[in-house]
């Protein structure tokens, strides 16, 4: 069984990877244009920042933090 640490580290890349594979997806198969796909290449790094930042802030982390002082 998957810890959170490992659920973490792992979706932490595959967030910011899922940006670019949306984008690909979409110019590929011809669906919309290069002028749609664009800003979703950022959103994957923005989805991965924002997961790092909660962690950091709000779960596991911040109580180890809390509790060591």
């Amino acid at each position: 069984m998957l810890e959170r640490p490992d659920v973490v580290l792992t979706l932490i890349p595959l967030l910011a990877v899922s940006g670019l594979a949306t984008r690909m997806l979409i110019v590929m198969t011809g669906i919309g244009t290069r002028l749609l796909a664009a800003p979703l290449a950022p959103v994957g790094y923005g989805a991965a920042l924002a997961v790092v930042f909660l962690e950091l802030l709000a779960w596991p982390a911040a109580e180890r933090l809390g509790g060591s002082s």
